[in-house]
């Protein structure tokens, strides 16, 4: 039997590296991509022992004469395109690059293979940064979308243009729209890895204290390595139709430190109020957390909880992870790899 070719655009990615894995597993062949600056970014791949499994290409989402090249080498099966500038902050202080590269990359895609393999099924990475400020309780895929950063604007750009171009040119182009998805392959800049690092440090005395900004912001966490398989089970189905994949739990920033302080046994507790707000070992008096403005966003995001009823339903996906066995997961690995 023919083995199925996939490219993974950001494949030294969190999700890239879990989809790669996923994939290699099921028989495929996995092209992988990268922006030139991901070079040395690899450890993901690495720690999976896939490394060597995969054909590497060099793709930059901002030119389109890369991606035409590499439609135009291999004859694939299915494209997912994970590769953005993913993190909302730095999203504020580069705004060009950032939509050049979240929103007009996803058009560069679309183009090739609606000119060049119109057959290739197409999986576009949407993000529940899409629906911002929202009024909602719960968010499904028709709930309107507010977004409130340059990055969930540009991820509204790419959604909009996977909708378009499946319903212009009748290509099979789907959207998953991801609610907050962690793990041990997290980037160490966004908040969860961020305070599982901190906490290991100063608990082995290589930091003195961790700073965060909007501990009350709520998300919905997932677990990274269920997510993709969800992204999978887009592109098998007959019609192509967008999905939120998510757990339907919310919590806040503070409860993940919670969680992971316990789970260190840390004995802490909260003093203060707002920006003046602190975490402290109880047992010598020690500062462990602070507030610190600098990382507020511009436009704060307070609230999100996905349904993704129509996932479970039409997919028969459904998370398996609670917040409490995903901390464990990341901190025992962070523990074990960690120097």
């Amino acid at each position: 039997m023919k083995k199925k070719i996939a490219l993974i655009t950001g494949i030294s990615g969190q999700d890239g590296a879990y989809l790669a894995d996923f994939l290699l597993k099921n028989n495929y062949i996995v092209v992988g991509c990268d922006r030139r600056s991901a070079r040395s970014t690899q450890w993901r791949l690495r720690r999976l022992n896939i490394e060597k499994k995969i054909i590497f290409e060099e793709l930059e989402l901002g030119e389109i004469f890369e991606a035409q090249r590499l439609f135009k080498k291999y004859k694939f099966d299915e494209v997912y395109n994970l590769a953005a500038q993913s993190f909302v902050g730095t999203s504020f202080s580069s705004p060009i690059n950032t939509v050049n590269t979240t929103g007009l990359g996803v058009l560069r895609i679309l183009e090739c293979v609606r000119n060049i393999s119109p057959k290739t099924k197409f999986y576009q990475a949407s993000s529940s940064e899409m629906y911002g400020d929202v009024l909602k309780k719960n968010q499904n895929e028709k709930t309107t979308f507010n977004p409130q950063s340059p990055y969930a604007v540009a991820k509204v750009l790419g959604h909009f243009l996977t909708v378009n171009y499946r319903n212009s040119y009748n290509i099979f182009a789907v959207s998953g729209i991801l609610f907050n998805h962690e793990s041990p392959f997290r980037g160490e800049e966004f908040v969860t890895r961020k305070i599982i690092i901190g906490l290991i440090n100063i608990l082995k005395k290589k930091q003195k204290y961790l700073e965060l900004g909007n501990i009350h912001a709520k998300r919905d966490w997932g677990y990274a390595k269920e997510y993709v398989e969800a992204m999978w089970k887009m592109l098998q189905k007959k019609k192509p139709t967008d999905y939120v994949i998510s757990t339907g739990k919310t919590y806040s920033v503070k409860q993940f430190i919670d969680e992971a302080t316990k789970y260190l046994n840390l004995k802490t507790k909260w003093i203060g109020k707002g920006i003046n707000q602190k975490l402290i070992n109880k047992e010598n008096n020690k500062l462990i957390i602070k507030i610190n403005k600098k990382f507020f966003r511009p436009t704060e995001v307070n609230y999100l909880k996905g349904d993704s009823s129509k996932a479970q339903r039409e997919l028969k996906w459904k998370p398996k992870t609670d917040l409490k066995k995903l901390v464990k997961i990341m901190i025992d690995e962070e523990l074990r790899f960690s120097k």
